[in-house]
């Protein structure tokens, strides 16, 4: 017998399993049950896009763009900025068109994270956030937000930093709370890295998705934050078009620099044809203005039917995702609740718990309303039968 000297694999990730998005849609599958899970779109994008597409695939633009995008999707990106928040945002030196929200964050990671660096996440949080800090040793230093209003105590952040504090992760607007950062909860940020020299990275994947007439606020909009910032943004949740896997982050000069390093040998370019067809798309700016209205008019007719359930109703300031609260009928853990709720009534939603480190059970349940009506329709009606 052959002797190994191969030592037993060691798991950068041994706690990592399959995601609670892909296991609920697995089961709303299996059930044929109504997906109001994972968060993507179930309508169909503009035709014109489509077209685009097409156009640029047949023109011949089917080869690697630059690593950094290209430059006519990077200017589409600075005028929005010229344009929402009267910032101007270098096209050539602060854009970097990443693949999706997700390449953006984690290369963001890779460009900071040291062994034994630590990074503050705010819980509930997106299930990439801690996954990729630990791949490159960082230690996760969560702090639980709780329900009904989530809201950040500052002074518990800062009782939570230490000499080897490297990064604050923030999701604004929020999923899965559906809540915003206000004007305070920015300045607190501000003082924060302005007293510690600490790093942000804002994942804003929603910005355009603020509903009641508020207003998302950027780090970018602060002189200090701008300096020791990166901003994460998809094209998939303003373009309803999730699988395409199209996004950009935003920082200064010196920043995109050490974030291209790690881009460049991680994906190096994107898919090229749909960046030209986006800018294309997007060269008419006031596209943007549509989404919030879209996206109020569905949480509003969702949260409508749900009044007559025993559910309760938080709060959502943004993005396209609900959180109800089901104690009023049973006190079961969320997991448990949202695999029986998918199973007997035919309607797939998520748990908070699985968005905490610890597994809080708050009896609170995620519904992405990112849906055609009718399906929302539908699944109103089995959940009016509870």
């Amino acid at each position: 017998m052959t002797q190994s000297y191969l030592s037993p694999f060691k798991s950068k990730l041994p706690n990592s399993a399959i995601s609670i998005f892909s296991r609920m849609s697995l089961l709303a599958q299996q059930q044929q049950a109504i997906n109001l899970s994972q968060g993507f779109p179930d309508f169909d994008i503009d035709p014109k896009l489509i077209s685009l597409v097409t156009h640029y695939m047949q023109k011949g633009f089917n080869q690697y763009a630059p690593m950094q995008g290209t430059i006519e999707l990077r200017k589409v990106i600075a005028d929005k900025y010229k344009q929402y928040y009267n910032l101007h945002v270098d096209q050539n030196e602060e854009i970097t068109i990443t693949a999706g929200g997700t390449e953006g964050l984690y290369s963001t990671i890779a460009a900071l994270i040291h062994p034994g660096d630590e990074v503050i996440t705010f819980e509930p949080a997106y299930d990439s956030y801690s996954p990729s800090v630990q791949s490159f040793g960082g230690k996760v230093v969560p702090i639980e937000l709780l329900a009904s209003d989530f809201a950040i105590d500052w002074n518990v952040v800062r009782s939570k930093i230490t000499d080897r504090t490297k990064l604050i992760i923030i999701n604004n607007p929020n999923n899965p709370t559906g809540r915003i950062l206000s004007q305070q909860d920015i300045l607190a940020l501000e003082k924060i890295v302005e007293e510690t020299g600490i790093y942000v990275l804002s994942d804003e994947v929603y910005e355009h998705l603020v509903f009641d007439g508020k207003k998302h606020i950027s780090v970018l909009e602060s002189d200090i934050l701008r300096q020791k910032s990166f901003v994460v943004a998809s094209f998939g949740k303003v373009l309803h078009a999730t699988g395409w896997k199209l996004g950009y982050v935003v920082t200064n000069p010196m920043l995109t620099a050490e974030f291209r390093k790690i881009h460049q040998f991680n994906v190096f370019s994107v898919n090229t044809p749909i960046q030209f067809a986006i800018a294309d798309y997007l060269s008419d700016i006031s596209y943007y203005d549509s989404l919030a209205p879209l996206f109020q008019q569905k949480r509003d007719y969702l949260i409508e039917g749900i009044k007559s359930t025993p559910l309760q109703i938080l709060p959502c300031e943004g993005t396209y995702f609900l959180l109800v609260d089901y104690s009023n009928i049973t006190h079961s853990e969320e997991l448990a609740y949202a695999e029986k709720l998918t199973q007997e009534k035919k309607v797939a939603t998520i748990p908070i718990s699985a968005f905490y480190t610890s597994g809080l059970n708050q009896n609170l349940l995620r519904i992405c309303f990112a849906k055609k009506e009718e399906t929302i329709r539908k699944a109103l009606q089995n959940l009016q039968q509870m």
